[in-house]
């Protein structure tokens, strides 16, 4: 297959474009944790959407919303079976081309069953490229900007977030069926991008490397080191450390799904369980009930007017889509522990200032609350925005990888479903209360991360590998500065060897054969 004839830099932010692409799929089609995505928007409201599909009531609306959060998790399970020998890049393909087909099932329903049938789709393709996209962006680029530029997938996820807010609420004053066939038909446009893009770049050197393409790997190496042959030193380099790190990987056979539950000292059981825990703390921190409820929460919690509770959700995007930008420059210089340790105490912060300011009950304490929620977008997009996304992925060796990222992406999904099905009743039953149940949540976050999170942050793939190798209960975490349990490794650098003439191989064949 045809690959993009650049390299080194450009090749790596070819492949960023890429990865950015399926993750502004994934804002616009529902939004990062389905915050005022397209279709919660449009079936909230009488409007063509209710008049074309029998005015759905609250319990049908809410099918609508959730099924497709199923779908992901259905998606990232195949992933978490298959993934791994179907590759990174033809996980991508497949996703696109998926949600390509559920798009033009959705544009073109008329029946709810179809409708149903369409959010499924779209949904496994989504958890296609959910689980895959980290793992690809990972495996592409080095340590030192590792984690900016899978912050930056996030950051253009909720670039998509904003696009379908604010669509779909311009279209809402326009009648006829364009009202919601168009949002939701755009999204085939990005996906359509998605497919011709990765069709277009290699897959990941690891993986060709773990399957038996080492030709194809050594290339793919030098097109991203930016070298013109396989035989330079950094590329035989690369491979080496690649190679060497896989052996250890596959010490014992073939993969078999109980070495997920092995400890030793690679630690694989520890690894998916922070695979898994990053991602449910993320969903447990409120932001879906910020992002994917926010107009609800202004009107129904604050008391603020059905429009102004519209417009004020459109601005909450857009706050956080601004501090979203932020990990970009803070990621890699101070790493991830940080970032989420900051982000959990300012989460809870957030929460307590809006609990006291809504006991209060008079209309200037709701505003005074409402700003406390634009401050928790700030909080929550410098670190459990992008962070959950960067961690399974970075967490993972090069054997699990897949299946980390994929299982870590079900349970994302299926938290999505949960908090999204119990926020509406919890919030109806105890109004303002449930905002010091996501502070409790959070403040629980900050002492787990402390003393279980290893830091990542400048390391290599293959020496993340070596990162629980000190044991004990927190894999060595608490007692290392910083929660640095490894430190860069140094292998012997990879001299040259001069090519031998035809004369010199020639005299080495005699003096065998004439000892």
């Amino acid at each position: 297959m045809w690959i993009l004839p650049v390299r080194g830099k450009a090749m790596v932010w070819a492949i960023t474009a890429c990865c950015c692409q399926g993750f502004l799929l994934l804002g616009y089609d529902q939004g990062e944790f389905l915050n005022s995505s397209v279709m919660s928007g449009i079936i909230g409201a009488e409007n063509q959407f209710g008049h074309d599909f029998g005015n759905p009531d609250a319990t049908t609306q809410g099918l609508i919303v959730a099924i497709y959060d199923i779908g992901c998790a259905v998606g990232s399970l195949i992933v978490f079976f298959w993934g791994e020998r179907i590759g990174r890049k033809r996980m991508i393909m497949m996703g696109a081309a998926t949600m390509i087909i559920g798009t033009a099932i959705l544009t073109s329903s008329t029946t709810r069953a179809q409708l149903y049938v369409g959010r499924i789709v779209t949904g496994i393709g989504n958890g296609f490229n959910s689980s895959s996209i980290p793992v690809y962006q990972s495996e592409t680029c080095g340590g030192a900007i590792r984690g900016a530029l899978v912050c930056l997938n996030s950051t253009i996820t909720i670039v998509g977030l904003v696009i379908a807010y604010w669509l779909d609420y311009g279209l809402s004053f326009v009648s006829g069926p364009v009202q919601w066939r168009l949002p939701i038909g755009f999204q085939a446009v990005f996906a359509l991008c998605l497919l011709l893009q990765v069709a277009m770049l290699p897959d990941s050197p690891r993986w060709l490397l773990a399957h038996g393409y080492e030709q194809e790997a050594s290339k793919v190496i030098a097109l991203l080191e930016d070298h013109d042959t396989v035989d330079h030193p950094d590329v035989i380099q690369a491979r080496k450390e690649i190679e060497m790190s896989l052996a250890q990987e596959s010490e014992g056979g073939p993969f078999r799904y109980r070495e997920l539950l092995h400890g030793g000292p690679i630690g694989n059981f520890r690894r998916i369980c922070l695979c898994i825990a990053v991602n449910v703390m993320q969903q447990f921190t409120g932001s879906n009930m910020i992002n994917y409820l926010a107009p609800v929460v202004y009107q129904n919690t604050m008391g603020l007017s059905r429009n102004l509770s519209l417009i004020l959700g459109g601005c909450t995007s857009i706050t956080y889509m601004f501090a979203s930008f932020i990990p970009l420059w803070t990621v890699d210089r101070f790493g991830r522990r940080p970032l989420l340790m900051i982000s959990a105490t300012g989460l809870s912060t957030c929460f307590i200032l809006a609990s006291i300011l809504l006991s209060i009950g008079t209309r200037p304490a709701a505003f005074a609350a409402t700003a406390m929620v634009f401050i928790f977008q700030i909080f929550l997009g410098i670190g459990f925005l992008p962070i959950p996304w960067l961690y399974p992925a970075e967490i993972s060796t090069t054997r699990i990888r897949a299946r980390g990222s994929a299982i870590s992406s079900f349970f994302n999904w299926m938290c999505v479903f949960a908090v999204v099905q119990m926020t509406p009743p919890a919030i109806a039953n105890i109004d303002w209360r449930v905002f010091i149940i996501f502070a409790v949540f959070n403040a629980c976050w900050v002492p787990i991360v402390y003393f279980f999170f290893p830091e990542t942050r400048g390391l290599e793939l293959e020496e993340i590998d070596h990162i629980f190798e000190k044991g004990g209960i927190t894999g060595g975490v608490w007692g290392s500065k910083g929660g640095r349990t490894t430190a860069h490794m140094h292998y012997p650098p990879v001299v040259p060897v001069e090519p031998k003439s035809d004369d010199d191989l020639k005299a080495e064949e005699e003096k065998l054969e004439n000892p």
